[in-house]
């Protein structure tokens, strides 16, 4: 139960934080995406099942507040939880690499799936531009946001586990 406290709490932070400060903190027009690494990192801490349901919460604020309609980034945002579940068996906790590569690949795939939807659908086809001026700065804002806000994660996580065998 104070796991899921704990995730809820995390998750209205985030999405706090990047609703309401990281657009004052734009570097290059763009915004890192903390929701993303919330939902990375707990997927690679905890397995497939809980980084789909981080994805799955954070996806829908993230539907709630910026999108058109209920769904779409739930959907994305769900399906990279649940792949970075995948990696679980991989992960140590010391490793900061494997997270910031891992969070690359998915700002990457979240931002071409984000231009196929919203975009491209829309025949706007300046893929060349979106890339320039939006992926590839907020590629990088998010993977340097992210070598202090794992650790943090990290932490909270292993606190958890302590407060979990503690119970037991």
């Amino acid at each position: 139960m104070k796991r899921v406290f704990t995730l809820g709490i995390l998750i209205i932070i985030c999405f706090v934080l990047q609703t309401a400060l990281f657009p004052y903190i734009e570097i290059a027009g763009t915004a890192p995406d903390l929701m993303l690494i919330l939902t990375v990192s707990f997927g690679l801490m905890r397995g497939r099942k809980e980084g789909m349901l981080v994805g799955f919460f954070c996806g829908f604020l993230y539907d709630l507040y910026f999108g058109y309609a209920i769904g779409p980034f739930m959907i994305l945002y769900m399906i990279l939880g649940y792949c970075n579940g995948f990696f679980h068996r991989l992960y140590l906790v010391e490793d900061v690499l494997l997270p910031m590569l891992i969070i690359l690949i998915d700002d990457l795939f979240f931002n071409f799936a984000t231009y196929i939807i919203f975009f491209l659908l829309r025949n706007r086809l300046e893929f060349s531009i979106y890339l320039k001026d939006i992926i590839l700065p907020e590629m990088i804002y998010t993977a340097l946001i992210t070598l202090f806000t794992f650790k943090f994660f990290v932490f909270v996580n292993k606190t958890l586990k302590r407060l979990e065998k503690a119970n037991e």
